[in-house]
């Protein structure tokens, strides 16, 4: 590992100006994305458009219950943008499911402003929106098996997950290297970017040619894959062995990992932290999607070296293989110019049911 990539600069940034560290509207003082207030006293809300604070109008009617910071999007006792999408929420009959529930939807909202950024799910998106079911297995009624993905747009995610010590555990029995709840809605929010994309027959023939015919029998893959397990070859063509299930999954798994990637860039700068050679001042808006993964890696060992120098697990524990580098440069190519228009009313697919096993 060349000594270069282990160090971190402290560097001056230029021009652009950057999302989670934000400013308050009152004092100009900083704010993070999951503040409810300043220091200075201010109650503030996020307006997703603007990406910005402001002083506190119209909040979310999720704002005492789940701590949602987003102002409310249509008046008074209204919901924010990113809970109005959620149609079903946990059991609140069992206490312990809000905090969890809260956790989740914080989780949903970082990600949605991610998608943002290449313009997808803003006021201009004219198209079809996420639908979320936030599922516990813990209700009322007993246990109940909670099943996560993605299937016409509609997408479930077990909000146990929010609790670090079961992530942890099934991490573990599912030998996954990473698990965290922005992974998983990254993840299926991929499923549901591809949906929309297909629609394009140029983006369709493109994706075929390099990540295989999504038409293939999803439900076979699927079994096949949890009683073989990936090839032995996958690291050199997948970014994980899930990804080697299906091409639906390496989609999924490939623009999970291009927006960690370009994520942690934006992040980093603004921090105005970055790994020595890997200077991208934009990552989002970036022309060049080689650099962003360049830049992405070198800072993913350089955060690696720093969790280990405080006994911590890898921040980011991949290798990005020259055919994976290829695919991820595809899929952020594809994303970031932006939503299409749907062409066609979307139809479920006969032999796909494009669902994530994650309560095994």
């Amino acid at each position: 590992m060349p000594t270069a990539l282990l160090r971190m600069a402290i560097t001056a940034m230029s021009g652009c100006e950057k999302m989670k560290i934000f400013t308050c509207p009152t004092c100009n003082g900083p704010l993070y994305f999951d503040n409810l207030t300043c220091a200075c006293g201010t109650s503030v809300s996020f307006d997703p458009e603007a990406e910005a604070f402001e002083q506190l109008d119209v909040p979310c009617a999720n704002r005492e219950q789940i701590d949602c910071n987003w102002h409310a999007e249509a008046g008074p006792g209204t919901y924010c943008r990113a809970c109005a999408m959620t149609e079903i929420v946990p059991d609140s009959l069992v206490t312990t499911n809000i905090p969890l529930w809260a956790d989740t939807e914080a989780a949903k909202r970082w990600v949605l402003v991610n998608l943002g950024q290449w313009g997808w799910l803003k006021a201009n998106d004219a198209g079809q929106k996420p639908r979320f079911h936030l599922l516990s297995e813990h209700t009322s009624t007993g246990h109940a098996p909670v099943t996560m993905g993605h299937a016409d747009g509609l997408i479930t995610i077990n909000v146990t997950e929010a609790d670090p010590a079961r992530r942890v555990e099934r991490r573990e029995r599912l030998s996954e290297r990473y698990r965290t709840l922005t992974g998983h809605f990254r993840h299926e929010l991929g499923h549901y970017v591809f949906f929309r994309l297909v629609q394009d027959a140029k983006f369709a023939d493109a994706f075929r040619k390099l990540f295989g015919d999504e038409r293939a029998d999803y439900g076979a893959a699927l079994s096949r894959h949890y009683e073989q397990g990936p090839p032995q070859d996958w690291q050199t063509r997948h970014i994980t062995g899930y990804a080697s299930s299906h091409p639906h999954e390496d989609w999924a798994e490939s623009f999970a990992h291009i927006v960690h990637l370009t994520d942690m860039l934006d992040s980093a700068n603004a921090a105005r932290l970055k790994a020595p050679g890997a200077d991208v001042p934009d990552a989002y808006r970036a022309a060049d999607s080689e650099s962003v993964i360049s830049a992405g890696a070198s800072l993913g060992l350089a955060l690696n070296h720093i969790n280990r120098s405080m006994g911590l697990a890898d921040i980011y524990p991949f290798v990005i293989a020259p055919k994976v580098r290829k695919k991820l440069k595809f899929v952020r190519e594809a994303v970031a110019k932006g939503p299409i228009e749907r062409t066609q009313p979307h139809r479920r697919k006969r032999n796909w049911n494009p669902f994530r096993s994650a309560s095994l």
